[in-house]
């Protein structure tokens, strides 16, 4: 195994902090998803499973970039515990606005500062992402608390999650290519 450069050891924490994260968030969003199908809020689990494909992405691409500086991608995986759909929507939200505002941009300016053009790809890639999830979520839960349940998040619904970065949409070819990677929007996974 290769040993991580002094450089770079500040950033291969921040990134297994971010693998942890992404991991962990896929194994609660895809309970979530297990949840609102029982519910009856099959947008709300199309949702979730988008986001869970999407964290899993992420994770993969910050165990690449872990493994290229030199380090190894472990992590442990929390019990995950579900309430109603609305509370983890919610939970959901929280996370998402804590790795939008705080986590992620905190790693980029330290992988901006030590020059880690991989690692700022794939926080970049990350954060991007989050940014459309928490959008999701909020309006999600502004339906169920308003009411709605007569809107997408009841009916299943096609989401498109790009499979370089994660970046996810509601919309069928919102773009021609993706907007955070330039990924060709052909190759977007559809999830449901």
């Amino acid at each position: 195994m290769t040993t991580i450069a002094a450089d770079n050891a500040i950033t291969v924490q921040n990134l297994l902090a971010a693998f942890e994260g992404e991991s962990n968030a896929h194994a609660k969003y895809t309970a979530f998803a297990v949840k609102a199908d029982a519910d009856g809020l099959s947008g709300a689990a199309s949702l979730f499973r988008a986001a869970a494909r999407a964290e899993q992405i992420h994770a993969a691409n910050h165990a690449r970039v872990i493994k290229q500086m030199g380090g190894e991608a472990k992590c442990e995986i929390h019990a995950v515990e579900t309430g109603t759909t609305l509370e983890n929507l919610k939970a959901a939200l929280e996370g998402e606005q804590y790795e939008v505002a705080v986590m992620y941009p905190g790693f980029l300016a330290e992988a901006k500062e030590h020059n880690n053009t991989a690692a700022m790809r794939t926080f970049t890639g990350a954060m991007e992402a989050e940014k459309t999830h928490a959008r999701l979520y909020g309006e999600a839960i502004a339906l169920l608390v308003g009411g709605k349940k007569d809107t997408w998040i009841a009916a299943t619904r096609d989401f498109y999650v790009c499979p370089v970065c994660g970046y996810t949409s509601e919309t069928e070819e919102e773009h021609e290519r993706c907007p955070v990677c330039n990924c060709p929007w052909e190759k977007f996974e559809i999830v449901r």
